[in-house]
């Protein structure tokens, strides 16, 4: 029986551990796409039910129409009629035989098909938290590319102009998840809009009552009184007898005037300008480098200037004369000079990209990060992606990518992860983060027996639409992605120090599908390949 090395069968355990239930959330493109055929079929198999419905309706009332006609002769003189012979046993034979079909006819179900098809695929179809985890992501998208809920609602995303709309309900449905989650933030933007496109004349199922409501009391917790009362006014002048609405607008004005008297000021008031995008502050949260990330994230605040351009160079890299790349080096580009970041062209081809993606999506499970305390991997909500992990033994192509990932940086990959492929979906992220373990995660990589994270080689499978950048917020660094190609730099010095500098983010994707794939390279078996150097910081 073969043995493997121990940081195989860690990373096989780890790989295990990643597995998620139905019921988290479609953070894949990749296995969104199976859900678009599952409706397509849906479709088709309603379609039927409709045409066999009708079919059955058709039949129907032809046995009414021939029967009503019937009825009429035969009531217009009955004892006459059931005078002839025919007609006295055409009605025994029709209560008897022929009023019994029709009641079977009426009876059959043409449901059941459709009813079988909706219940074979219901096991795959999204839940609950699945919906409310894709109305965060609208949201979190809103954030990092300061789009307002009008653009979302009509499709007018950056780049693009689409037909996919957002009906009053779905606004109000939207603000609803928000409010839930005590989101008053994003519960106000898309409760205006879910209002706006109502009184604009837009069909609703939602009552402007229950639109007001939620808006109304969201605004109080944002601190606005005075456009609290005004939107409660508005609710109770179209319901007065709504019991909630009543008490909270005598609460709000109590509030409101207490407040007034106490800073000696007179009422003023609501300003007429509609609930927007700035209208209220969002709120700070965990992470505090959130602006200049989502800045970076939108191409905003790069600290590329042409004293720092003009020591960005391209080269041919042969990986020192590695007879692999003799013949055929790789071009490679700066793209940052302190901490040194390049990125190589084609890397990857189309076909071993194609190859990688069809190994990994069956695979493919809610992406982990390790707990610093426990070592424990565990799903978060700042990593938001579907990842796999792919070793040589699955395909020759993975063992021939791992091959050129060694030539290319002259680092030994037998004590590597294996290469994880994670695929980006609606709204897909990984929040700012250290690759390497720092000194307070002195188990981190423990188990594995390789050491920390040395270097991160990360190709990209893809190119996207808009957003999905690597982002270095530290530096003011941003590196997009481009099919086929792959960036490169260090997690640790030459000492095994950390780079502070490398924290890094994948920004949320806008449009499209980010495909990426990556190989951690560990310190173990870089001993003479890398040797430490003279101070911390070499």
């Amino acid at each position: 029986m073969r043995k493997f090395p121990s940081y195989i069968l860690w990373a096989l355990l780890w790989c295990c551990c990643c597995q998620t239930t139905q019921a988290e959330i479609f953070t894949s493109i990749s296995q969104m796409t199976d859900l678009i055929y599952t409706e397509k079929e849906l479709v088709q198999s309603l379609r039927e039910y409709i045409k066999a419905e009708e079919s059955k309706l058709a039949a129907v009332k032809s046995w009414a129409n021939k029967l009503d006609a019937l009825t009429r002769v035969s009531t217009s003189d009955p004892e006459n009629y059931l005078g002839h012979p025919v007609n006295a046993y055409k009605l025994m034979k029709r209560l008897n035989t022929e009023w019994s079909e029709l009641e079977t006819l009426v009876l059959q179900n043409p449901s059941d098909g459709f009813i079988s098809n909706m219940s074979a695929h219901r096991q795959y179809f999204p839940d609950e938290e699945d919906e409310t985890g894709a109305a965060k992501a609208l949201m979190r998208l809103q954030d990092t590319y300061q789009l307002d809920s009008e653009a979302f609602s009509r499709g007018k995303l950056p780049g693009m102009h689409s037909s996919a709309l957002l009906t009053v309900d779905d606004c109000f449905d939207m603000g609803k998840t928000a409010y839930n989650d005590a989101d008053y933030y994003h519960a106000v933007l898309w409760m205006q809009q879910s209002l706006k496109q109502l009184d604009a004349g837009d069909e609703a199922v939602v009552s402007k009552v229950d639109i007001l409501d939620y808006l109304s009391y969201s605004v109080y917790q944002m601190g606005d009184l005075p456009r609290a009362i005004e939107l409660t006014r508005r609710l109770v002048a179209i319901d007065s007898s709504h019991q909630r609405a009543g008490g909270n607008l005598r609460y709000f004005e109590r509030l409101l005037f207490k407040q007034l008297n106490e800073m000696n000021q007179a009422y003023e008031p609501v300003s007429e300008e509609p609930i927007q995008l700035g209208t209220y502050s969002r709120p700070k949260d965990h992470l505090p480098e959130r602006e200049a990330y989502e800045a970076l994230c939108r191409g905003e605040g790069l600290k590329m200037n042409e004293a720092r351009r003009s020591r960005l160079f391209c080269r041919y890299q042969d990986g020192k004369m590695n007879p692999r790349l003799l013949l055929k080096p790789m071009k490679e580009e700066d793209e940052w000079d302190s901490p040194h970041i390049v990125r190589y062209l084609d890397v990857l081809s189309d076909d071993e990209i194609q190859k990688i993606k069809s190994l990994a999506k069956p695979r493919l499970a809610r992406a982990t990060v390790r707990d610093p305390k426990t070592g424990v991997l565990t799903t978060a909500n700042y990593r938001v992606s579907k990842s796999a992990w792919l070793e040589g033994e699955d395909d020759p192509v993975i063992d021939r990518v791992n091959q050129r990932i060694e030539d290319i940086t002259g680092l030994a990959v037998d004590t590597a992860e294996l290469l994880q492929v994670a695929n980006y979906g609606v709204g897909g992220q990984y929040e700012p983060h250290y690759d390497f373990s720092r000194k307070d995660e002195p188990d981190a990589f423990k188990r594995l027996g390789t050491g920390n994270r040395v270097a991160t080689f990360l190709n990209y499978m893809s190119d996207v639409e808009a957003g999905g950048a690597t982002v270095f917020p530290d530096f003011g660094a941003a590196i997009w992605p481009r099919k086929g190609t792959a960036v490169f730099w260090y997690n640790l010095f030459k000492s095994g120090e950390g780079d502070y500098r490398t924290r890094h983010a994948a920004c949320p994707v806008l449009v499209g599908s980010k495909w990426v794939s990556n190989k951690w390279i560990h310190e173990r078996g870089q001993e003479f390949r890398r040797p430490c150097g003279l101070t911390e910081v070499d």
